[in-house]
């Protein structure tokens, strides 16, 4: 901020020196008319001082613009740009100039005007050169403030061909002009890049920007064509400014070749660095056109996929994506692709997806999906170890780590929608609990070792004795429960029939290293009610379970008495559980 401060503070002085030298040129003739000696003396002191100040205040400030931002052949083009424009204007000038003085015009006159307007064509020449160094969208403060530039510079030289221009609406047209030009400055720090006006550090030039660099020549020639056609002829001061130019010109495309050249250099440099972490990148980078078909992908598609990318250049979205996924990729893919045909540029979209291998198998993928100047650009990343991990850990959420079986969490939650799904007109659902009878002798005699075998081979057993539908789970130590939703509840029959099964085949000796052991168990059966909650009918089931256990275990109880108008043939849920406690095992397998 401090050297654009100084800049703007020195071409503020500048046009302030301008203004205050035009103020007492105009009062030149009414000073000689009404003082004499030292007032006029003064006057003409501070004319020309003012002029001086100007001119020297506004090359500084230009200077210190050009050489603000940019490298130094940035700089040095610039200053050559701006001195073309300037050397062509003042060749014009100057041969107007002699043009009024073969006239017999004031010369004294015309070249103290002559020094207003060497001031406007420097401005005028870096804001030229300027313009072409900025943006498209960032030209209309420039384009404003060189218009404005020229139109006090048409006012200057109106001021040395007319001596006495005419007026417009009563008002002098050299006073119009100035006015209107301060007006144009006035605004011109108010359109699109007026805040950064002098802060252009643009290198690529367009052609427009490439071409504009002859027109100074043609300026040139054109003002000595015109005065050698008046019958005039070629002084020093012409050939000075004409060589200045066309030296100018040459050393301006030398430093633009040069300039390519660095450009050249720093793309190739570019280039390498990108490709370097393109290629070392483990992600997947993918540039794929408008049309679908892919113009890129990184190398690391072999590592991640299995496929060489000479392979999938050309082919067509959505690839080898799963079916299931495609609706969402493409959706996000043909958003994106809109966007790019309107113009706008939203935010990128982040789409997860399977993409099949070239070993068969499924991969899972999170893509970052972004404009490019080509169309759009994958950012693809395997991520098939993080969603296996994930599922892992919310599988052992909500299962036993011993026996792969639902938990108590799991298990409620069952029950809980096994509640929900039922209908006004069905009957109500029913439930089995049970603990193992003599499971922590075997415990405490064979070892934990085969403890967690034998549980292990009662889940089985349980899984085995309910169909597939129904679900089986451990609550926790020795004691199971198991969920039957079907005709079970429906007759209380059928309920004791599952039950029996499962008791029938816990009771069944184990294998435990090289002995058996034996266990039985005691079994609870209950059955919801309307308006029961799921830890309603779990604790009636815990309840039967108990009196099954102190009623001699091995047996099985169920809780309530059932309606006797209940069809077997109507559907229902019925949940089972089972506890097995470390007492002796029943001989007999009793239903109460």
């Amino acid at each position: 901020m401090g050297r654009v401060r100084l800049r703007l503070i020195l071409l503020a002085v500048s046009v302030a020196a301008g203004g205050l030298h035009h103020l007492l040129a105009s009062q030149r003739p009414t000073a000689q008319a009404g003082f004499a000696g030292v007032v006029q003396s003064v006057i003409e002191l501070l004319t020309v001082a003012g002029i001086l100040v100007s001119l020297g205040l506004g090359v500084a400030g230009l200077v210190v613009a050009a050489a603000d931002s940019g490298t130094t052949l940035i700089w040095l083009r610039r200053l050559l740009d701006g001195w073309m424009t300037a050397g062509s204007l003042f060749m014009l000038s100057w041969v107007l100039l002699l043009h009024r003085v073969d006239k017999g015009g004031d010369v004294s006159g015309s070249l103290m005007a002559l020094t207003r307007v060497a001031a406007d064509i420097l401005v005028l020449g870096l804001l030229v050169a300027l313009r072409f160094c900025r943006r498209s969208g960032e030209r209309a403060a420039v384009t404003l403030a060189a218009a404005a530039v020229a139109v006090l510079a048409v006012s200057d030289m109106l001021a040395i061909l007319l001596p006495a221009p005419g007026a417009w609406s009563g008002i002098p047209v050299t006073a119009a002009l100035s006015m209107a030009g301060l007006f144009l400055v006035a605004l011109a720090p108010w359109l699109s890049g007026g805040a950064s006006i002098m802060g252009a550090d643009r290198r690529e030039l367009p052609v427009a920007g490439v071409v504009v660099a002859f027109v100074p020549v043609v300026v040139c020639a054109f003002a000595m064509a015109a005065h050698v056609l008046a019958g005039g002829h070629p002084d020093v001061v012409m050939l000075a400014l004409a060589g200045s130019v066309l030296l100018g010109l040459s050393a301006r495309q030398g430093v633009a070749h040069a300039d390519h050249l660095q450009l050249t250099r720093e793309a190739a440099a570019r280039e390498a660095h990108y490709r370097t972490l393109v290629d070392g990148s483990s992600d997947v980078i993918t540039i794929v056109g408008l049309d679908g078909r892919v113009l890129y992908i990184s190398p690391a598609v072999r590592e991640v996929f299995g496929y060489r990318p000479e392979e999938l250049v050309g082919a067509r979205l959505p690839l080898y994506s799963h079916p299931d996924d495609v609706a969402p990729l493409m959706q996000a893919v043909e958003t994106l692709r809109r966007e790019a045909e309107s113009g706008t540029r939203g935010p990128g979209r982040c789409v997860s997806c399977r993409v099949r291998a070239a070993d068969g198998q499924w991969r899972h993928v999170e893509s970052t999906i972004s404009h490019h100047a080509d169309g759009l650009i994958f950012n693809s990343r395997d991520i098939t170890e993080r969603v296996t991990l994930q599922a892992q850990l919310e599988h052992l959420a909500f299962h036993d780590v011993l026996t792969g079986l639902p938990n108590r969490a799991l298990f409620a939650d069952r029950v809980k929608h096994a509640l929900q799904k039922r209908t006004a007109d069905a009957t109500p659902p029913a439930v089995i609990v049970l603990d193992l009878d003599g499971f922590k002798a075997v415990n405490d005699s064979a070892g934990h070792a085969a403890g967690d075998g034998l549980l292990v081979q009662a889940a089985r057993r349980l899984e085995a004795s309910v169909r597939a539908a129904d679900t089986v789970a451990r609550l926790g130590g020795d004691e199971f429960a198991a969920l039957l939703e079907g005709k079970a509840g429906a007759c209380p029959s059928r309920a004791r029939e599952v039950a029996e099964r499962i008791l029938s085949a816990l009771m069944k000796p184990y294998r435990i290293g090289s002995t058996d052991a034996v266990v039985s168990a005691s079994i609870g059966i209950a059955v919801a009610t309307p308006g029961i909650t799921p830890d309603e009918l779990l604790h009636n089931a815990d309840l039967v379970m108990y009196e099954a256990k102190a009623a001699g275990k091995g047996r099985i109880r169920m809780h309530g008495a059932q309606p006797q108008s209940i069809s077997c043939e109507t559907s229902s849920t019925v949940i089972t559980t089972c506890v097995c406690k470390d007492t002796a095992v029943p001989t007999a397998n009793t239903v109460g």
